[in-house]
């Protein structure tokens, strides 16, 4: 008698990868950014407390944040070079110490010392400064591809948790401790972003992972720097990104820094719409990292430019006679924008720059985000006393819609690199 055949046993599908939430290694990670971010927010409140508490001046307060800015720009093309040359954890572990041993130093100088404070100012800021391309490479070494996305929207929800968090978690805390407490605790938010991130190259798992840097003969810092912005320029997608981000940075981000208090104050007669459009941009940027997490566009480099031209939508709103909800309603949009740039163009560059350079690629960006809002700032204001707030804040628009569209219909924009493999059937 005939037997029926045993059919074939289908091939079992890959299973899904892990939330990225669920893998140990990366909350780990995610927990020292976290902290690194609370750290790095809180600061100006606290030194703003010290102002207010007659411990600090106003002059004093300047000049110390402006040594902190100094030291992070110095640091940051450092760091960069120091995490492609070393482990990228260990550039972490000790630039995020560097920032812990400058509070103690804060806190001792606080009423008593500005030289001391202002130099450990600019130790906390260098030690900021060096940690931020490490953690951007250490991501990379710890999250493979397919979820490097996801990865980088938790990422930047912790950074703009932290700008909401971080005043409003010290401002409860003043009510108990003196200044000098804060500044400790600020320095205990670093030693957890020193001590708590794991090895990246530990969680690989057979996939496609950012290699950790090999040992290789060291040469000048000079140069290994240099080789990071040759590599930059093998990519004009991220060319053009920088330029579209130095554009809105520069006169949008600058220009509406600058005209918000003056419009909030002249216009609706009332601190309410600057402390709504400060608040709605950061709400709607973590909206946009929680959509951006699971959207894939078919563009991703188009929606990314789009994102980041949809900032033009908060001076455009200053410049006109608009109900103020207006004005609050085109910062969130903002908001979301900014991040529907910053998750794909982050994930690019993990994915697209060569694992030994990424470090020292990021810090190009960093530079760049952080190094060109106080030359924005300083010029903005001349420029407002010369034409006033209405034409500088119309040219300032058009730029932030203009610049990324440009940036969008540069070679290899329209996906942020390669495009990307589509999936086997």
């Amino acid at each position: 008698m005939a037997t029926t055949p045993t059919p074939a046993a289908a091939k079992s599908a890959a299973p899904p990868p892990r939330p990225v939430l669920r893998d140990p290694a990366f909350l780990r990670l995610w927990a020292g950014t976290t902290a690194s971010g609370l750290a790095t927010w809180a600061l100006p409140f606290v030194l703003g407390l010290a102002v207010l508490h007659r411990e600090l001046g106003a002059a004093g307060l300047g000049l110390v944040l402006a040594a902190r800015t100094a030291g992070f720009l110095a640091a940051v093309a450092v760091g960069g070079v120091l995490a492609d040359r070393h482990s990228r954890r260990a550039v972490v572990l000790w630039s995020a110490l560097a920032a812990a041993a400058a509070a103690p130093l804060l806190a001792a100088g606080l009423g008593r010392s500005l030289v001391l404070m202002t130099a450990a100012a600019a130790l906390a800021g260098a030690g900021q400064g060096a940690c931020r391309p490490a953690f951007q490479a250490l991501t990379a070494e710890t999250v493979e591809p397919a979820r490097r996305q996801q990865a980088n929207a938790a990422m930047t929800m912790a950074v703009r948790g932290s700008t909401l968090a971080g005043p409003a978690l010290t401002a409860l805390l003043a009510a108990f401790l003196d200044v000098g407490a804060l500044l400790l605790g600020i320095g205990a938010l670093w030693l957890v972003a020193a001590l708590v991130p794991g090895r990246g190259s530990a969680a690989a798992s057979g996939e496609d992972l950012a290699a950790p840097p090999a040992p290789r003969p060291r040469t000048g810092f000079r140069r290994e720097f240099l080789e990071g912005m040759r590599e930059a320029r093998r990519h004009p997608w991220f060319l053009a990104g920088l330029a579209a981000l130095a554009a809105v940075i520069t006169l949008g981000y600058s220009a509406t820094s600058v005209a918000l208090p003056l419009i909030s104050r002249d216009r609706y007669g009332t601190e309410w719409v600057l402390a709504a459009a400060v608040t709605a941009y950061t709400v709607g940027a973590l909206g946009g990292a929680l959509v951006i997490a699971r959207w894939r566009p078919r563009s991703p480099g188009r929606a990314a430019f789009a994102g980041l031209a949809a900032y033009g939508l908060a001076p455009l709103s200053l410049m006109l006679p608009v109900h103020p909800v207006v004005v609050v309603a085109a910062y969130a949009v903002a908001g979301i924008g900014i991040e529907l740039f910053n998750v794909p163009w982050f994930t690019a560059t993990q994915r697209e720059v060569a694992p030994d350079k990424l470090a020292r690629v990021s810090s190009l960006d960093f530079l760049v985000s952080y190094g060109l809002a106080p030359v924005g700032l300083a010029l903005i204001a001349p420029a407002i006393d010369a034409f006033g707030v209405t034409a500088v804040l119309g040219a300032c628009a058009a730029a932030c819609f203009l610049v990324p569209a440009a940036a969008a219909l540069v070679p290899t924009a329209r996906h942020l690199g390669r495009p990307s493999p589509a999936p086997a059937d």
